[in-house]
Parts: C-alpha cells; sequence; structure tokens
C-alpha cells in the first residue's frame, strides 16, 4: 500500500506521476483534506478534470475506488443500502413449510424469523455502505460522490451523517461506522447550490480551467502523439474560445479529444477547413458550432497564428 503524501509538494508529485497537472492550490487542498480526513467537495464547470482526481488517487494510493454517481431522485436504496425481499420472502416461505415458526412457544419463533431476515446476509450494500465497511478490510478507499448537483435536497440531508461520522443508521441493525475514514472526493458542476451544511463538512476548492501554459502541459502528456506545434495552437485557440459568450465554454476533456481528432486526421497544425470541420469535438451544443464556424473560426486562428509568429 502507497502511503499518503507528506506535503503538498509530494501531493503535487503523486498527482503528476499519473499525468494529471494540479495547480498549486488544488495540491494544498488535497494534502489537507487527506492530512485531515476531511472530504473534499470540488466544484467547477463540467470537463475541468475534477472526478480525474478521484480516479487518480485511487490508481496512485492502490486503493478501492467506489463511486456514487449522483441523478435527480436518487435515495438511500440505490445510494446505501436494500433490502433482499426476494431472498426474505423465500427465506419465509421456507420456515413456514419446515414448521419452524410453530416450533416455539409464543412469538419466539417469529422474533427470532424476523432477527434472522434482517441481518447482513440478507443486505444488499450500495456505493456509501461498500466504502464505509472496506475500510475494516485494508486501507481505507477512495469514495467518489459524482455530480451531486444533480440530486435533491433529502439526499443531501441524508449525506450529513455520512460525511461528518463516516457512519450510516440501518434501523434494523443499527449504526454502522468506518474503521477508517474513507478518501472522499465530492463533485459538483454548480448546476445548482449545494446546502451549506454538506459544504461546512468539507474542505472546499474550486477548479478552474487552466492557464495556457498548464493546458498545454496537460496535452503533452494525455495526448503525446501531437505535433507541438499544433498543440500550441489548439491551447491558444481554445484559450480565446473560453472569452467568448457561449453557452457550454469547452473543458480540458474537449481539449484533449479535439487534439485526439485532430492527430486521428494527420493535422499537423490548425487550418479553418478543420477547424470548422471539427468543432463538434470541442463544442458540445449547436448555437456555440453555429457562432464559432466560418468568419469567427476564422479570426481566432489569424490571432492565433500571429501570436504564435511573434512568440
Amino acid at each position: 500500500m502507497v502511503t499518503l503524501p507528506k506535503s503538498i509538494d509530494d501531493t503535487a508529485a503523486l498527482l503528476a506521476s499519473a499525468d494529471y497537472v494540479a495547480e498549486r492550490s488544488l495540491a494544498t487542498a488535497l494534502f489537507l483534506a487527506l492530512k485531515m480526513e476531511r472530504p473534499l467537495f470540488l466544484e467547477g464547470e463540467a470537463g475541468v478534470g475534477k472526478t480525474e482526481i478521484a480516479k487518480v488517487l485511487a490508481t496512485t494510493l492502490e486503493r478501492r475506488l467506489v463511486r456514487l454517481q449522483c441523478y435527480e431522485g436518487l435515495d438511500v436504496s440505490s445510494a446505501v443500502y436494500e433490502w433482499n425481499y426476494p431472498r426474505q420472502m423465500i427465506e419465509i416461505r421456507l420456515a413456514e413449510a419446515g414448521g419452524k415458526i410453530h416450533e416455539a412457544p409464543g412469538q419466539a419463533a417469529r422474533k427470532k424469523l424476523g432477527q434472522d431476515i434482517f441481518s447482513t446476509e440478507f443486505l444488499i450494500k450500495r456505493p456509501l455502505l461498500q466504502a464505509l465497511e472496506a475500510s475494516g478490510s485494508g486501507a481505507a478507499p477512495v469514495l467518489l460522490i459524482d455530480e451531486l448537483d444533480r440530486t435533491d435536497e433529502p439526499f443531501e440531508a441524508y449525506l450529513l451523517e455520512v460525511l461528518s461520522e463516516y457512519q450510516v443508521s440501518i434501523p434494523e441493525l443499527g449504526t454502522i461506522k468506518a474503521d477508517k475514514p474513507p478518501i472522499v472526493i465530492i463533485t459538483s458542476n454548480r448546476t445548482r447550490e449545494i446546502h451549506d451544511a454538506v459544504k461546512r463538512r468539507c474542505l472546499y476548492h474550486w477548479v478552474d480551467y487552466p492557464n495556457a501554459a498548464r493546458e498545454l502541459d496537460i496535452l503533452r502528456r494525455k495526448a503525446p502523439g501531437a505535433a507541438e506545434r499544433l498543440s500550441r495552437e489548439i491551447v491558444a485557440f481554445v484559450q480565446r474560445l473560453r472569452k467568448l459568450d457561449l453557452f457550454k465554454l469547452p473543458g480540458v476533456a474537449e481539449t484533449i479529444d479535439w487534439t485526439k481528432a485532430l492527430v486521428a486526421l494527420d493535422k499537423l497544425a490548425l487550418d479553418p477547413d478543420t477547424v470548422n470541420d471539427t468543432l463538434g469535438a470541442l463544442l458540445k451544443y449547436q448555437d456555440d458550432i453555429g457562432r464559432v464556424r466560418g468568419s469567427e473560426a476564422e479570426r481566432l486562428l489569424s490571432e492565433v497564428k500571429a501570436e504564435l509568429a511573434s512568440a
């Protein structure tokens, strides 16, 4: 098992070892979350690398990754646990067929059967419970609660016990508490505000779009097959796109996808026709594509070429 980083520099190096280029403020927040055993709440636009942090941690620290993908209507039965009702019914029928319910006087047999069918044998463990129990068998796992902003407020309220005490309460069994707190990463794309009570239990960091130098470093790691000139032109073009009033600005994930698409087309540099033909790898809304395609793309590309020529 890999030990936790002992400093901010070690944390940044740990991320870099898996080709995740983090700014120092993010490395600081992550180091403190690991050191203080606190959840880390990462907020930012889609595609800036929030989810990837949990994956990188699981890989570099050699921990199990337990992922809870959030969605509207997510409830306890899908996120924490539920009882295996079909198996419980079979157990009851077998007990009735064997006459076990009537063997003991009074309600003793019925009470024992009730205890048996509400044991861990009949419990279906969902991601949150899996993450809490997994720490008892070795290193604490990495628990990723992804896109929390997609859920409803009642589920947020349920999370308060998990995030503050690292435990869940099951009425039929009692309280199940983690032996070692899992490493908790929570992400939000900020489609709605998350309640302050959740944020208070976490360390917070806003993951922003990278600057040009960091984005170029990311491309060199994630798309090493791209020519240096192409990578520089792509970064300069995307950096300019993010200054436009678009419905959805391209994230780092889109920059990487676009680069790989251009490499697949054997491109060594950008040209207007290629940009127009491949905008669907970079922009995900037709209105945005319509605004950029044509004269706007040509203008941005001219600026990019002039900037890099004078550099």
